[in-house]
């Protein structure tokens, strides 16, 4: 047996293994340390109180925040212990982030049973269980975690002044994101470098052996012969470098650094261990699904000053790390639009503080000058909510950004092509500004008759939406879908004239009370109407119906002269009336028998791309995708699919405005569907299941010069052409 397995054993057998906390501390050290102690406490607690104090100024939240505390709680403890969102899509820093919590956490822990074995058992009960095995255990734990800490920090280091990665360097980053790492790194290292000192200093107790960290650095001083004061000749008289001094002088830098560090915790970066939790704890879980009503008075104000913003807009604000994780999945800020998610949550944060420190009042945001935010920045935003999902800390941009559009909206700063689409809106109900006597001429090709749902009794009530009304390309997809649902022999049926622009976008743009105005229309239609389930062509219209339309207190706006409906009651908040879009409802029929489909029919290579609204909005990733499969494509993912899928660049009005971007979103995503999927340039076509998306493609494909190399086609074309497959191979058997 080594030396080694040796020292473990008799460790191990020992039964009083302890040693003594305050070594090598005076009586007058002692009083000083506590002194300090209790001044950093205060300092702490009133930097919290301040904190938490500003957010009481801020504006209620429309959402509950604080109910079901308990399971919040437990939840919020679950994701951030298991560091599941900094895993996401970076391996190595779900590791590193992982090893600096776990490692912090237990030498927190650490410290804190230090203390109240120091004072709640010592000093009230007289009674000491930090010795034998719980002390052997203690230190063979707080080495290990301790050195995954310091593993952590260099490995953040390594990642950010190494390597330099491009996502954690911005306008916001500063010296105290330097002090912060730098700091860390220090407590880290000066704690083992103590340890190895206490450890040589007292004569290298054979227990220690399982502080294996501390016992190394040990015997390094052992073998740099630095002389202790029992030795011969040695003293510990000033000037007389000994082991006993080095662990005096590593002993105050450690704790100084230590107070240091807590005192500094609410005033700079390191507030974001705090503020971070609770914001995971305050999270709303359908953020982004759904966005905060606008109140029905008209002298409310959106963001007119910092104060409008809501207590949780401003911890969103104070729990962001600078990570710069949502800059790096944002598609307007990789197209080159003015857009950072990180730098709009942090310069509002900026604004906020100047102003706490007497700076002048600015304009929260508008079309250019001084500005806290530009509108062009506000108007890049696609609300495709990948920042959101990139967030490790819950952050909800969208309910911040919304607010801002908002401002600009009541402003009049809002882009000319939206004011136009507004404008088609109010007059015709749709953002093409045709006659809504118009709306079902698509369906003029079929041959069958639609049945008009607003007379008959249907299962399905199909909302066809905008462009599958009056756009051509669109409209061969509202074909396909007709006649797959013709074809599946289900009762279905439309509202003609009555349907009008689901209102999702504009939305998002700021003019909520348009989005009122056609949400009252539409569920006012709907109550005249006899059906079980309403289908979406739409990701767009099937998020605002499912989710939006029951969170608006309609009687809040129906006795208002502008609003031209007199319903006034909650729409379907009992979730009566299911909301689906069609490959849910078609992916059922298909299970159900009701098509029939091999999984031989088509033989293409393809590649599917999630939408927004339907992917990361409601989480539907597989309807679409069994049945791609079901009519026997090739189905090869692209990189970036499911949850990390990259937008096309319609959401969020970017479908009716023009921006100088190099390269677009929708050129962008062809490139990778054309070069970085494990099919290549043997990809046929790309498959899409949302107009937006199938206008923003056919636009990249011309623009991006993809013509000759792929086909953009919807999910219910290849269906239809699969079914009319199948129906001429039945024909050949039959013949036969």
């Amino acid at each position: 047996m080594n030396a080694v397995s040796q020292l473990w054993t008799n460790a191990l057998t020992q039964t009083e293994v302890t040693r003594e906390t305050y070594w090598g501390i005076s009586s007058t050290g002692y009083a000083v340390f506590y002194l300090l102690t209790a001044i950093t406490i205060l300092v702490f607690l009133y930097g919290v109180y301040r904190r938490f104090a500003r957010y009481a100024e801020g504006d209620d939240d429309p959402f509950a925040r604080v109910d079901e505390l308990p399971r919040r709680i437990v939840t919020a403890s679950k994701i951030v212990l298991s560091n599941e969102k900094q895993f996401d899509r970076d391996l190595y820093g779900g590791l590193m982030h992982a090893f600096i919590l776990w490692g912090f956490l237990t030498l927190l822990i650490a410290t804190l049973i230090i203390g109240f074995e120091q004072y709640a058992t010592e000093m009230l009960l007289d009674l000491s269980f930090w010795q034998g095995d719980f002390y052997l255990a203690y230190q063979f734990v707080v080495d290990a975690m301790g050195l995954l800490f310091v593993v952590g920090i260099g490995m953040a280091i390594y990642r950010r002044y190494w390597v330099r990665n491009r996502r954690l360097w911005g306008r916001h980053t500063s010296s105290e994101d330097d002090i912060f790492i730098w700091t860390l790194f220090g407590l880290g290292v000066g704690g083992f470098l103590l340890e190895g000192l206490r450890i040589y200093a007292t004569g290298m107790p054979d227990h220690e052996v399982v502080s294996f960290v501390g016992y190394g650095l040990a015997m390094m001083f052992q073998a740099l012969s630095i002389p202790l004061a029992g030795e011969p000749g040695v003293s510990l008289s000033a000037g007389v470098v000994t082991g006993e001094n080095l662990h005096w002088l590593a002993w105050w830098s450690h704790s100084l650094l230590a107070f240091f560090f807590i005192a500094w915790i609410p005033y700079a970066k390191p507030f974001h261990m705090i503020s971070s939790f609770a914001n995971v704890v305050t999270r709303d879980e359908k953020a982004g699904q759904r966005l905060p009503n606008v109140p029905a008075d008209l002298d409310a104000t959106n963001a007119e000053s910092i104060d409008d913003f809501t207590w949780k807009e401003l911890l969103d604000q104070d729990a962001c790390t600078k990570c710069g994780r949502c800059s790096s999945v944002c598609p307007a800020k990789a197209s080159d639009r003015p857009l950072d998610p990180r730098d709009v949550i942090l310069d509002l944060k900026r604004y906020r503080e100047s102003l706490e420190a007497g700076g002048d009042e600015r304009p929260i945001v508008a079309d250019g000058g001084t500005s806290v935010i530009d509108a062009g920045t506000m108007e890049s935003c696609m609300a495709c909510m990948a920042c959101m999902d990139a967030c490790p800390v819950e952050i909800e941009h969208l309910q911040s950004f919304t607010r801002l559009n908002r401002q600009l909206t009541d402003q009049g700063d809002v882009d000319s092509n939206m004011q136009d689409v507004f404008q088609n809106v109010m007059q015709n109900g749709n953002t093409f500004g045709d006659s809504p006597r118009n709306r079902a001429d698509w369906a003029d090709d079929l041959e069958f008759d639609l049945t008009d749902a607003r007379e008959e009794t249907v299962d399905y009530l199909w909302y066809v939406g905008d462009y599958p009304s009056y756009d051509d390309r669109n409209k061969r997809v509202a074909r396909s879908l007709a006649a797959i649902l013709q074809e599946a022999d289900v009762s279905f049926g439309i509202l003609f004239e009555d349907e009008k622009y689901d209102g999702n976008d504009v939305r998002r743009v700021g003019e909520e009370f348009l989005y009122v105005e056609l949400a009252g229309h539409h569920v006012e239609t709907w109550e005249d109407c006899e059906f079980d389930t309403i289908v979406c062509t739409d990701p767009h219209s099937y998020n605002t119906f499912a989710n939006e339309y029951p969170e608006v207190d309609f009687a809040e706006f129906a006795d208002d002269p502008m609003m031209p409906f007199d319903y006034t009651d909650q729409w379907n908040d009992d979730g009566e009336i299911d909301v689906k879009h069609w490959t849910q409802v078609v992916e059922e029929l298909v299970q159900d028998g009701r098509l029939e489909l091999s999984g031989d029919e088509l033989e293409y290579t393809v590649t599917y791309h999630d939408p927004c609204h339907l992917g990361r909005y409601n989480d539907e990733y597989e309807a679409p995708r069994e049945l791609i499969e079901a009519t026997g494509c090739n189905l090869y993912e692209m990189p970036r699919n499911r949850a990390d899928s990259f937008c096309c660049g319609g959401g969020g009005g970017g479908l009716w405005m023009e921006f100088d971007e190099e390269p677009k979103p929708s050129e962008e995503r062809l490139r990778e569907a054309l070069c970085d999927t494990d099919a290549g340039g043997a990809v046929e076509k790309f498959v899409v299941a949302c107009p937006m998306c199938m206008t923003m493609y056919e636009d990249g494909r011309k623009t991006g010069d993809f013509e000759d190399d792929l086909e953009i086609v919807d999910v219910a074309e290849l269906v239809v052409e699969a079914i009319g497959a199948q129906a001429e191979a039945n024909l050949e058997v039959t013949e036969d």
